[in-house]
């Protein structure tokens, strides 16, 4: 049996924006048949995405003739709103307006960002359009299974649970770089291996500092925006800071005072580990 076959009831089909869970859609509508009627793919925008991830969140539904639901949060009631490709915000407001509501910014400890701005945003537009149970299929590869989570969300009313197709298929990074190699369209940034150092925010706290070094070096006006907001908060001590290791400035005036060399892997002076563990410290040249 394959694992993308869709169970009984609803389906939630989680899209990120990412070739992983772009494979895993196609896998799904390849085994389906299609998409299903019980069934919707849903892409949350935090403003934050490259544009080549809203480019390519379109082209996939152009080219798959796949319905994809694009949400963004917003701080009125429904805290949500419909938005596509056209009308997606660009510039960070649904981070914006999630800010100005919690008053302090996420870490690597404090994760709210994706529940405020991806997980509940799907849930309420879910609920309004009357679901009350449902699956949700989760594009985490098998070579990331850690990252899994089997727990019941929700509650009494409303409830569901999570898939992975992808780890119960043994999927891994290569599978999903061999597989768009094959494609004839692909998410326009670059491909290491099925990883995309700009995928999903772009200056995300869970990235290394070697990722978040590049992106100052290669998009310093979108990395502007993550230390703008920790001088913006900065009144708020360790809740005004994106990581309790170093701050967005710390790490602007090292790449701003180092050559290309910093970026050279065998220097290792960049920390390479993801999920913000670890982190130069404050007064290291």
């Amino acid at each position: 049996m394959s694992h993308y076959l869709l169970p009984d009831g609803n389906v939630q089909i989680a899209f990120s924006g990412g070739r992983t869970s772009a494979y895993m859609l196609h896998e799904i509508l390849e085994a389906n048949g299609g998409l299903p009627e019980k069934a919707k793919i849903v892409f949350a925008n935090t403003g934050r995405e490259m544009p080549q991830t809203l480019d390519f969140v379109y082209e996939v539904s152009e080219q798959w003739s796949a319905p994809i639901v694009w949400l963004e949060y917003v701080k009125e009631r429904p805290f949500f709103k419909v938005v596509d490709h056209a009308t997606a915000n660009k510039t960070g407001k649904p981070f914006d307006e999630m800010l100005e509501k919690r008053k302090v910014l996420p870490n690597v400890k404090m994760r709210f960002c994706t529940s405020d701005l991806k997980i509940r945003p799907a849930e309420r537009y879910l609920r309004a359009e009357g679901w009350k149970q449902w699956t949700n299929f989760v594009g985490i590869r098998f070579d990331e299974a850690h990252r899994q989570s089997l727990k019941t969300q929700g509650n009494s009313l409303y409830s569901w649970t999570r898939s992975y197709p992808l780890i119960d298929a043994k999927i891994s990074k290569h599978d999903v770089a061999m597989f768009w190699k094959s494609q004839n369209f692909d998410l326009q940034m670059e491909n290491l291996n099925g990883s995309n150092i700009y995928g999903n925010c772009d200056g995300c706290f869970c990235k290394s500092e070697q990722k978040l070094a590049e992106l100052i070096r290669e998009y310093p006006e979108r990395a502007k925006w993550w230390l703008d907001k920790e001088e913006e908060y900065a009144h708020r001590g360790t809740y005004g800071r994106w990581s309790q290791k170093q701050s967005r400035k710390a790490l602007h005036d090292f790449v701003d005072r180092q050559g290309d060399w910093i970026f050279d892997a065998k220097n290792d002076v960049l920390c390479q580990a993801d999920d913000g563990e670890c982190g130069m410290a404050e007064d290291e040249e």
